[in-house]
């Protein structure tokens, strides 16, 4: 790559195909993190059991196709390490849940995933994404997000719910995770001490480690029986789940399944500004490798990812354009300079094809699976965190506050319609409460 270019590719249309090794180095760190940090992908694997009714092999090989679509940002040419639309996957949960188990739960879940693909393909291709963005109001955003954020805690916290059964392992382990990735004395630790930043690096990884050792320990948790081999994804069986055999969708489903559509892509539309955001401060301190940043083609990976899923893995975490805690430890080496890290996409490509491997060595496998619920717990906890902080950081005054508090609050009710009575109250409220105020200032 000469100085200050961008990373060599192949065109191919609206995409810039990039191969490992033949395009970009392959980098040790990132296949190390990738072989322990792809355990979070496995953990949508009890939601698939729960929700769509699927048995282990068959939600195992759903995450087969998954990784196969974490691999299409870097080599189509998207600089941004991938993964779900995480704050949504509580406004998903509360769709799923009026449907029963099974083939009626597919086909929903096949009609929300369709809807996402077409919303991120039309947007794209007509790049109407960052207007339709800027039409939504502030309020409406910030109460999608923070009622996100409050469903994702209380499907936690609820009686029943993750917390009583394994009350230590989850509340230690999240207590170390958000240590590690929000806690402002330990980002002062980090800047002295070399061990706390190779901690910082991993993220959430800490506080999975130590949340499964203590669930060990104390027995909330089985102990794993290691196999060796390579794992069996059941994909006959998976073809039982999808919408081929189980039946299109209703035009009631697919009408159920629009206002959460809508708020997920508001919500990937934010994961979009923050990647871009991550890897602009980066490419100001290394100027030997220009990163471009393209919204339509991440519109585009996007699409076809949800389309990916639709029709071979329905899945309830959605396709979404960042994994925010991995986009942000690469981002973090990158910046150390090009010995560090060849290219931005050199860091994303290797982590996402370790991952994809990973998901087929028995023993990692079978190590982590039963404590594939922890991973979750910690990931939705986490993501509520996040929801309820950035959320509260965009409400300018009081009156968005109101609007936002009463939106999120409906939003969080375990109602399957909840998501349709979120968006009327937020449209509702924000032209009786907000409009005059937003006249009035334009006036000024």
């Amino acid at each position: 790559r000469p100085y200050g270019a961008e990373q060599p590719y192949w065109p191919a249309g609206p995409f810039k195909i990039r191969l490992p090794f033949l395009h970009y180095r392959w980098e040790f760190p990132e296949m190390i993190q990738g072989l322990f940090m792809f355990v979070v992908s496995l953990a949508m694997i009890p939601l698939l059991e729960k929700y769509l009714g699927m048995p282990y092999e068959a939600a195992l090989a759903f995450c087969v196709i998954a990784g196969v679509g974490y691999l299409l940002p870097a080599l189509l040419g998207v600089p941004l390490v991938p993964g779900w639309i995480t704050p949504a996957i509580p406004v998903v949960l509360l769709y799923l849940q009026a449907f029963e188990p099974g083939p009626q739960a597919v086909q929903a879940m096949f009609a929300l995933q369709l809807l996402v693909f077409i919303i991120f393909l039309f947007l794209g291709v007509t790049g109407l994404g960052s207007k339709l963005v800027r039409i939504i109001p502030n309020s409406l955003k910030s109460g999608i997000i923070i009622g996100a954020g409050i469903a994702a805690m209380m499907g936690e916290l609820k009686s029943g719910g993750r917390i009583d059964a394994t009350p230590i392992s989850l509340l230690i382990g999240s207590l170390v995770s958000a240590y590690i990735l929000f806690s402002l004395s330990f980002k002062n630790i980090v800047e002295t001490n070399k061990f706390a930043k190779m901690l910082a690096n991993f993220g959430m990884i800490p506080g999975l480690f130590v949340a499964m050792i203590i669930g060990w320990v104390v027995g909330e948790y089985p102990l794993p029986v290691i196999e060796w081999g390579i794992t069996k994804p059941d994909f006959g069986l998976m073809t039982q789940y999808l919408v081929f055999n189980v039946g299109m969708p209703s035009l009631d489903m697919l009408l159920l399944a629009i206002p959460t559509a809508i708020i997920a892509y508001v919500i990937a539309f934010g994961d979009i500004l923050v990647g871009f955001t991550l890897c602009r401060r980066v490419d100001e301190v290394r100027p030997d490798e220009k990163i471009e940043l393209n919204v339509t083609r991440v519109h585009l990976v996007t699409a076809i990812r949800n389309g990916l899923h639709a029709l071979l893995a329905p899945w309830p975490g959605l396709a979404g354009p960042l994994w925010t805690a991995a986009h942000a430890t690469v981002a973090e080496r990158y910046a150390l300079g090009r010995k560090a890290m060849d290219s931005i996409y050199s860091g994303g490509g290797t982590f996402w094809i370790t991952g994809l491997i990973a998901i087929f060595i028995l023993p990692l496998v079978t190590m982590f699976k039963p404590v594939l619920p922890i991973a979750l717990s910690l990931t939705l906890i986490l993501t509520a965190y996040i929801c309820i902080m950035v959320g509260m950081e965009e409400l300018k005054n009081s009156a968005e506050r109101g609007v936002a508090g009463i939106v999120a609050v409906t939003l969080a009710t375990p109602d399957p319609k909840a998501t349709v009575y979120a968006v009327v109250i937020g449209v509702v409220l924000y032209l009786l409460i907000e409009r005059p105020n937003a006249r009035q200032r334009a006036k000024d």
